[in-house]
């Protein structure tokens, strides 16, 4: 049966997006990050989003800027399949996505007992509240950045969970990742 991972970037106090929504922090450039991010974007799986981390997400890979920018990244943002999440979008018109209205926790455990791909959520704070606080997630994969933010917005929000690291890597560019089952 398939996994459902959640990857996100965190500030070192728990925030994936700044009091305003921004997450431009998170976005540090160096050869071994490059290296990193394109050698994780090559797995497969099915990506997860709620809406707004969808618009966000539609707004740059999809462009021809995102595929100057990362090639690698780009094509396969857009290439694998995508679920989104939204009682308020009218559809889903980036490649292979697929628009989901129904609550988000049942759907997700009928995709997890159903054969397929691996899912992983990216952003989404809310799908990933939810999905934690329901059982439903079976790994983190959480890159912590080198910056406090003192607010924000948490994918933690309502959420007591116990879990047990499985690995650390760090980075030259200060970021740590953290791999919690």
């Amino acid at each position: 049966m398939p996994k459902l991972r959640v990857y996100n970037s965190t500030s070192l106090d728990g925030f994936i997006a700044d009091g305003a929504g921004d997450m431009s922090w998170a976005h540090k450039e160096d050869a071994q990050w490059r290296e990193f991010v394109n050698g994780n974007a090559t797995g497969g799986g099915a990506l997860l989003f709620g809406r707004k981390t969808y618009q966000m997400m539609t707004q740059f890979w999809p462009t021809a800027d995102a595929m100057q920018w990362n090639p690698i990244v780009a094509e396969r943002m857009n290439n694998l399949p995508k679920v989104v999440f939204s009682t308020s979008l009218r559809e889903a018109t980036w490649n292979n996505t697929r628009l989901v209205r129904s609550d988000i926790v049942s759907e997700i455990q009928k995709m997890k007992d159903t054969p397929g791909p691996d899912m992983t959520i990216m952003g989404s704070a809310s799908i990933v509240s939810q999905c934690a606080q329901a059982g439903l997630i079976d790994e983190y994969y959480v890159v912590v950045n080198p910056i406090v933010l003192g607010a924000g917005l948490s994918m933690f929000a309502g959420v007591r969970e116990k879990v047990t690291l499985a690995a650390s890597r760090p980075f030259e560019n200060g970021n740590v990742l953290l791999t919690y089952q």
